[in-house]
């Protein structure tokens, strides 16, 4: 017997159980945030995750630092330089708006740089709301633009922006100028890290991914995004949310094959989003209930530690692992030094776990900035191991490759392996080490903060 479909404007009742057996070993899955319904097929959970890889090629010595427009030997690629995190006697520093000549001046671990192409533009925000950036970014602007290489770097990259959109880039300096804004004011911004290959890399398949960083370069990633995703709440009083992701690798949608991040600004929280929120109202402890409780009972904990817990997610597209903040505190760019280390490691492992061949989605899910009632910060890491076809798109039921318990086996037996070899974290508690998960997220203050 199948699961009814669950109505959108109503919650999740304990009588539908997420997940159902059936009697030939075909898992049925409903999400009890959205509603999604996914089944997975019994002999398909064995399937490698990778994608057939290219031939591998020897890498040169330039390949380390100009292999693309990412890359450190082509700074001016990109465009002009919002501010940069570097390590310096074991702390983290953020160094803000740089003029060209300044760049060479220090390594940066993480860059983060406006998109070339935004999703939403600058003149999306002025057209429709009348935005203009603040005074701060307008200084920045001027002072960028009055140095003769900020002058000439902004240009060349209009022009390269113009020619990609098939438009005339012959056009007055005044024109080009025109767009500059959206390189000093923009809400899609880009954090890229340092490394193209890992360090020691011999031939092209040795990428540099989230899980080959060291756990305080990851810990500068997370804090460098979350300072990022600060910034952009305060600079856009029309923004109520700010997504985050990670697209890593082609099949993920990744442009680049160099390990980076996204934010965007948008005006909408998503009909995804509005759906969970209005779940949320009705049972504010759900993401205890549904989330880490109900991974507890089933036995789909993977990992933990103080301040974070990674679960195999129920009822996604894509086999999925879902990491949850236990902070009290909603706003990631609110918690404390300990608690974002802590979700660090704990995504660290996730990825390190899932390996870098594997192409993957990493989301980001907060409290957006307006929201009345708190929810935990969350990251779901999506394997994408599989494409939609004709069933998915008739029946809108799903068919994921990997339930659960799959992903719970590959990812616990890869942890186990690195944290004897030293590659995550040595505090991280996995499997069976764990605590029984009862309601250990704290963003509930019924639970107490």
């Amino acid at each position: 017997m199948t699961h009814p479909t669950v109505p959108l404007s109503t919650p999740l009742s304990a009588s539908r159980d997420p997940l159902q057996r059936m009697a030939d070993g075909t898992l049925k899955q409903l999400n009890p945030f959205t509603g999604t319904q996914v089944w997975t097929v019994p002999g398909r959970g064995n399937r490698p995750l990778s994608v057939p890889q290219k031939e591998p090629e020897q890498l040169k010595p330039e390949d380390f630092t100009a292999r693309c427009n990412f890359c450190v030997d082509k700074l001016l690629q990109t465009p002009p330089e919002k501010s940069r995190t570097v390590s310096r006697d074991g702390r983290w520093e953020i160094i803000r708006d740089l003029l060209p000549h300044e760049l060479g001046d220090t390594q940066a671990a993480f860059r983060r740089v406006p998109n070339l192409f935004e999703i939403v533009s600058y003149d999306y925000w002025a057209q429709n709301y009348g935005f203009t950036m603040d005074e701060s970014r307008a200084n920045q602007m001027e002072r960028y633009l009055a140095d003769d290489e900020g002058r000439r770097h902004v240009l060349d990259i209009v022009r390269t922006r113009l020619k990609a959109s098939g438009q005339d880039d012959n056009v007055s300096e005044e024109e080009l100028l025109s767009h500059a804004p959206a390189y000093f004011g923009g809400g899609h911004d880009v954090i890229i890290a340092r490394r193209h290959f890992i360090d020691g890399a011999t031939d092209s398949t040795q990428l540099a991914s989230s899980g080959t960083l060291s756990l305080d370069e990851h810990y500068g990633f997370i804090a460098f995004t979350i300072d990022s995703l600060r910034d952009l709440y305060e600079r856009n009083r029309y923004a109520p949310y700010v997504s985050v992701f990670q697209n890593w690798l082609a099949p993920a949608g990744a442009s680049f094959e160099h390990l980076h991040k996204q934010l965007v600004a948008i005006d909408e929280r998503g009909m995804h989003s509005e759906l969970e929120i209005a779940r949320l109202r009705q049972n504010p402890n759900m993401y205890n209930e549904w989330g880490v409780n109900f991974a507890s009972y089933h036995n789909l904990i993977i990992a933990e530690n103080d301040h974070a817990v990674m679960c195999a997610g129920v009822g996604h597209r894509y086999p999925t692992i879902n990491v949850y903040s236990k902070s009290p505190t909603p706003e990631p760019w609110r918690q404390t030094e300990e608690e974002v280390r802590g979700m660090s490691d704990i995504l660290h492992a996730a990825h390190a776990g899932t390996g870098p061949e594997v192409p993957c989605n990493e989301e980001w899910h907060h409290k957006p900035i307006d929201l009345d009632v708190p929810m935990p910060w969350r990251i779901n890491i999506k394997w994408r191991v599989s494409v939609l076809a004709g069933f998915e798109g008739g029946t809108k039921i799903n068919v994921n490759t990997l339930s659960p318990y799959d992903i719970r086996d590959r990812m616990v037996s890869s942890l186990y392996e690195l944290r004897e070899q030293g590659r995550i974290s040595k505090e991280i508690r996995i499997a069976t080490e764990c605590a029984p998960a009862r309601n250990v997220l704290r963003y509930n203050p019924v639970l107490g903060r």
